[in-house]
């Protein structure tokens, strides 16, 4: 009953933060069209808090509104991936060297701690995940924030924020990647602690290359499979 007495923007916002998750983490797939009535029901959410939870998903971008076909979630598709790395690349780098300069040691340190508590979520999941929490628990987040340069937090850390989760969920789960990526942020740290902003940007413009092609090779992965899966199709059907 206390539930009736809850202001509505705070069940929009819970509403916001339940469905952002399940979008990026695959639960509501890339392009799947967003009925009302089926969200409310699957989720308990009332009808008001999830129409303002989905305008608040479009101003992250996670959702697309199509005039005469509704809601859906965005799709991340090559063209789009591929822009989104380039931006990252370059607004991370700059994060990073002004970070080097403007975060406190205490900052730095806790920094340091993170990436210790990092190791043993990747070690309790033997080698093969590496998903970081939202916000303080957030790596990259907390560079950003530690440049205390605005406009770059309003992009990193507001903005953009849910767009690069949703694309780095993707390359939390490739093995080959996940200690490599643990390593290239103790480095960025290291460079943080020495002040070196111009070593600091090359290496976090690295790390985000380096992310960009292994979920490049992925897709290619997944298009040539499913380029195969159709094509025997086809053939088994005689079309």
């Amino acid at each position: 009953m206390l539930a009736l007495h809850t202001p509505e923007g705070t069940l929009a916002d819970v509403a916001s933060t339940r469905l952002t998750q399940a979008i990026i983490t695959g639960e509501l797939i890339q392009g799947q069209k967003l009925n009302e009535s089926d969200l409310a029901e699957r989720y308990g959410i009332g009808r008001g808090p999830l129409r303002e939870a989905l305008r608040q998903l479009e101003g992250m971008r996670l959702v697309k509104r199509i005039p005469h076909a509704g809601a859906r979630v965005v799709t991340l598709d090559r063209e789009m991936m591929a822009d989104l790395y380039a931006v990252r690349e370059a607004l991370e780098g700059m994060a990073c060297r002004t970070a080097a300069t403007r975060m406190t040691d205490a900052e730095i340190g806790t920094l340091r701690l993170l990436l210790e508590k990092h190791a043993e979520q990747i070690e309790a999941t033997d080698g093969q995940i590496y998903v970081q929490s939202e916000g303080d628990f957030d790596f990259h987040y907390q560079i950003a924030l530690g440049s205390r340069n605005q406009m770059l937090i309003d992009l990193l850390a507001g903005e953009l924020y849910q767009l690069l989760r949703m694309c780095r969920y993707r390359t939390s789960r490739l093995s080959k990647r996940i200690l490599p990526a643990l390593q290239q942020h103790r480095h960025i740290v290291d460079a943080l602690v020495a002040r070196d902003g111009e070593l600091a940007e090359i290496l976090m413009r690295r790390h985000i290359s380096g992310a960009w092609k292994s979920i490049s090779e992925m897709m290619d992965e997944e298009h040539d499979s499913n380029t195969i899966t159709y094509t025997r199709s086809k053939t088994a059907s005689g079309s």
